[in-house]
C-alpha cells in the first residue's frame, strides 16, 4: 500500500474526531496529514513528509483556524444554554428569600435563591431578576420597580 494512502487514512480519522470535537483543531491536524500525503505522493522520505505534515499543521493551526473561529462566531450567535440561559431572567419568590437561603421558581422550575446585596429580603410572590448562578442556586435582586422587603 502506497505512504500517501496512510496519510489520507489518517486524515479521515482526524476528520471524524472533529466532527465529535467541533473545535477545528482535529481539522488543521487533517489538513497537515493531506499535506504529508502530497509529500509522500511526489516521493519525499519519511523524515521530509512528518516535517511538511507538522509544519502545515501548526501553520493551520496559528494562523488559518483564529480566523475561521472569528467568522464563524461573527455568522452564528452564541445561544446560551443550561445555567448560564437563566441569567438575567425573571423568577417568582416561593419561599422568603434572604442572603442566607431562599425558594424560587425559575424557568418552570424551583430552585435554592440566595439574595445578592446583604439585607435584602424578599417575601413569598415577589419578582426577582436572576444576577448568577452559583452551583444550584439563583442569586437574585430586585426586579424592575420592585423593592425588597426591610428585615
Amino acid at each position: 500500500m502506497s505512504g500517501w494512502l496512510w496519510w489520507v487514512g489518517g486524515a479521515l480519522l482526524l476528520g471524524i474526531a472533529e466532527i465529535v470535537s467541533v473545535q477545528l483543531v482535529f481539522l488543521m491536524f487533517a489538513g497537515g496529514a493531506l499535506a504529508g500525503a502530497v509529500a509522500s505522493a511526489l516521493g519525499a522520505g519519511m523524515p521530509v513528509q512528518i516535517g511538511v505534515a507538522v509544519v502545515a499543521s501548526m501553520l493551520l493551526l496559528f494562523a488559518l483556524r483564529p480566523w475561521l473561529l472569528r467568522r464563524l462566531r461573527l455568522r452564528v450567535p452564541l445561544v446560551e444554554t443550561n445555567a448560564a440561559a437563566l441569567v438575567a431572567r425573571e423568577a417568582v419568590v416561593l419561599s422568603t428569600t434572604t442572603e442566607d437561603s431562599g425558594r424560587v421558581k425559575l424557568g418552570g422550575e424551583v430552585w435554592s435563591a440566595r439574595a445578592a446585596h446583604e439585607g435584602e429580603v424578599f417575601a413569598p410572590g415577589t419578582e426577582v431578576h436572576v444576577v448568577r448562578i452559583e452551583g444550584a442556586t439563583a442569586i437574585v435582586t430586585a426586579a424592575g420597580g420592585a423593592r425588597p422587603t426591610p428585615r
